[in-house]
């Protein structure tokens, strides 16, 4: 607080702003995975802006369905087994945010949290994980319109909501009915899940922006990114074109990435679709956006 009372004495001009809007688009993409077919993302944010300093809180949402083919199939013995899910479902997420930016660098804060369906009971379970994060933009630095930024999953470690773990079995030897045998137990961790990501966004005429990104997990990371050591989880580019009308301004874009992590990745998921959705390496989406 001090230091943003600090920054906004030091800028002279200082204004409330607000920025409203939604997308949809035909594909959840989230950081090289691919987390949902067609999906709804409103948005909402207010704060002020100064000379050289930005302050914004906010909501940012998704509601879509888990594939975009929207199948609907009953749970056989052997999904139950498994533990697959082979039914589409709506997953909603809401995420509040807050980040504050001097000149090029900013800090800030996500709460993330997920409603997942559970196919057996029909109810929605409720899991999270807050992230804080810190970057820079070396745009107006080094006249390049490059861009660095580190995302850390902190969590509350004593909830059972918090999905932010790495899971380690250990074999310990016993007696089971006055015979020598291994007893197989499961531990978990804090897994401080990470996100490095490095992306250039440059802006041709016409209003057409083009942002590529190299996103990396440094450690391993079993609930979050899916990856057993450091790796390449992300490769993206994304194209969009804008128009501002009077009212409001509306987007154009498409967006394919890469996960070169995914296809030797050996977690499997208890969720919709497991390996085939959200371990696919490649993944891309088209979207339309409209903001006030």
């Amino acid at each position: 607080m001090a230091l943003l009372a600090g920054a906004m004495t030091a800028s002279a001009d200082v204004k409330f702003a607000y920025e409203a809007g939604a997308e949809l688009v035909s594909t959840y993409l989230w950081r090289g995975q691919y987390n949902g077919g067609l999906s709804f993302q409103p948005d909402l944010e207010v704060g002020y802006d100064g000379e050289v300093t930005a302050f914004r809180v906010g909501a940012w949402g998704s509601v879509g369905a888990s594939d975009w083919k929207f199948r609907n199939k009953p749970l056989t013995a052997e999904d139950s087994l498994s533990g697959a899910n082979p039914n589409t479902f709506f997953t909603p997420e809401v995420d509040l945010f807050a980040n504050f930016s001097f000149y090029g660098a900013h800090v800030g804060a996500t709460y993330y949290n997920f409603f997942t369906h559970n196919p057996y009971d029909k109810k929605y379970d409720y899991t999270y994980h807050l992230e804080i994060e810190g970057g820079y933009d070396f745009g107006e630095l080094l006249n390049f319109p490059l861009y660095i930024n580190w995302y850390t999953c902190v969590g509350l470690p004593n909830s059972d909501k918090n999905v932010d773990y790495n899971y380690e079995e250990e074999e310990i030897e016993t007696e089971i009915d006055g015979e020598p045998g291994i007893e197989i137990t499961e531990t978990r961790k804090r897994a401080w899940s990470s996100y490095l990501e490095i992306g250039y966004k440059h802006t041709f005429p016409y209003d057409i922006t083009l942002d590529g990104r190299i996103g990396m997990s440094p450690w391993r990371s079993d609930d979050t990114y899916l990856n057993e050591k450091f790796a390449v989880v992300n490769l993206s580019l994304r194209l969009e074109k804008e128009w501002d009308l009077d009212v409001c301004t509306l987007s154009l874009f498409g967006e394919g990435c890469l996960n070169p992590d995914a296809a030797s990745n050996k977690i499997v998921l208890n969720t919709a679709g497991t390996e085939k959705l959200y371990l696919q390496p490649l993944s891309g989406c088209i979207g339309l956006g409209v903001w006030f």
